[in-house]
């Protein structure tokens, strides 16, 4: 009998947990090596996980709307189909398996055992936990320790980098995440908790003690409590809860603007020779298989200036600066369910159709959840185009734990001023766009991304044929 692991894959470098939101086979069920399992959803993507191995699904450990960490064993595949009938109930746990339990209390109660662990997230701050992170039975792990005891010990990266930064002990936080694990959302209250107590005279922690005395007069007003500005709904309102991607797409974008400094930059750029050179060659590249589309240009050109202005290619780590030697350039995608960003990697390697082709493949895998982790992972600098839905330009946040990202506006027609070889000025329609520069003010100075930006912007309106 060999059983094969089936585990929660990791679909972003930042990402440190998925939602299992969808079962597509039972237990019993045969399946294919690389036919599609189950469903996930992080702040990255959506996806369609596929069988590592052929088989029989046998066990199944993680249920549908449970969130767990990355690498969890979720179920497991039987190879020997001859096996399955005459294995044990999936309830008897071998013996190897059993002696990396815990050990059970002697008097253990049935069932409800469970439900101390859940309680605390159910009514931490008076919030009552979501349906999709209902508590489950803890998944087995191989190895000396369960999932529970490595998770209590062990935060996500980013909550424990934020812990150093504070100086707080992630061991005084009750943790509201996956066995008690403390997530962002409870660090980042605990701090403004903090904050309030010391700066404000408010109770500590948010918490009022019995019998504390009145503030006195003149006293500073204590900040606004959480929650105070929240929406109610009113007659005739529909409410639905965030996806599970929604949610973790908001914590990505708010931890980005908590972390990063940000400032933003805006360059017009003259399209008209892309706009020439994309009519004359569209044809030729619909022979051989891809669109020739104006963002395929700026990828191509961005790529082409990431080789010279590092700077903007790089990452942090603490007080570190990495800068990144493969230029892999995610392109982010909207969804009718949340916003992805697969990533082209060694986009300064393609040429200009390479990419074109890339990117219709990726987007189109994309929309039908069947994407790769590996191609939602790595990206070094990000391109976000705005411009398609209309928008004349906007101010991207930066996809951590990248240091810069580009916002693309509209390519359309508008007028401009050109002063001819005798120096007369004319108003002429020409294509242009607006891109925008979105970069951490920590790594990156307005001179590096004025540089870069100017470059960008000479290389598209000088964009050479040959390139093509």
């Amino acid at each position: 009998m060999a059983r094969i692991d089936v585990i929660m894959p990791q679909m972003g470098e930042s990402i440190a947990e998925g939602t299992l939101s969808k079962w597509l086979k039972k237990l019993g069920d045969e399946v294919k090596r690389d036919e599609p399992i189950f469903e996930i959803s992080t702040d990255k993507v959506d996806a369609e996980i596929p069988a590592p191995s052929a088989g029989v699904l046998v066990e199944i450990m993680v249920k549908e709307g449970q969130t767990v960490p990355v690498q969890t064993i979720v179920a497991q595949i039987e190879t020997d189909k001859s096996a399955v009938g005459a294995a044990p109930a999936p309830s008897a746990p071998a013996p190897a398996a059993a002696a990396r339990a815990p050990a059970a209390p002697k008097a253990a109660a049935p069932a409800p055992a469970a439900a101390p662990v859940a309680a605390p997230a159910a009514t931490r701050g008076g919030d009552t936990a979501p349906p999709w992170r209902a508590p489950a039975p803890a998944p087995s792990f191989e190895g000396p320790e369960t999932a529970e005891e490595r998770l209590r010990r062990k935060s996500t990266p980013l909550v424990r980098k934020i812990a150093a930064e504070h100086q707080v002990d992630i061991a005084a936080i009750e943790g509201s995440g996956f066995a008690g694990r403390v997530t962002k959302k409870d660090i980042l209250g605990y701090l403004e908790a903090g904050t309030l107590e010391a700066g404000t005279g408010a109770p500590a922690h948010g918490r009022t003690e019995a019998g504390a005395p009145p503030r006195a007069a003149g006293a500073p007003v204590p900040a606004v409590p959480a929650g105070a500005w929240e929406a109610t709904p009113w007659p005739g309102d529909r409410v639905e809860p965030m996806s599970r991607i929604r949610q973790l797409t908001a914590e990505h974008m708010i931890f980005s603007r908590r972390t990063s400094a940000h400032v933003t930059s805006f360059y017009e750029v003259d399209m008209q020779r892309i706009a020439k050179l994309r009519e004359a060659h569209q044809k030729e590249f619909e022979g051989r298989g891809a669109k020739l589309t104006y963002l395929g240009f700026i990828v191509k050109t961005v790529a082409d200036q990431l080789r010279k202005h590092h700077v903007l290619n790089a990452a942090v780590q603490g007080s570190n600066i990495i800068y990144r030697q493969q230029i892999n350039v995610g392109i982010a995608v909207a969804l009718d369910w949340g916003l992805i960003v697969p990533v082209i990697r060694n986009a300064d390697e393609l040429s200009l159709l390479g990419i074109a082709k890339t990117m219709a493949d990726l987007a189109g895998r994309a929309r039908g959840k069947k994407l790769k982790p590996d191609e939602v992972q790595g990206g070094t600098f990000t391109i976000t185009n705005p411009g398609v839905f209309g928008s004349y330009i906007g101010a991207p946040i930066i996809n951590q734990p990248q240091v810069a990202i580009l916002g693309v506006g509209a390519i359309e027609k508008r007028p401009k001023v050109i002063t001819t070889e005798d120096g007369t000025d004319l108003i002429v329609p020409r294509m242009t766009t607006m891109l925008s520069i979105s970069y951490d003010h920590r790594i990156v100075d307005g001179a590096d991304a004025d540089r870069f930006m100017a470059d960008l912007k000479a290389g598209l309106q000088d964009f050479s044929e040959g390139a093509l």
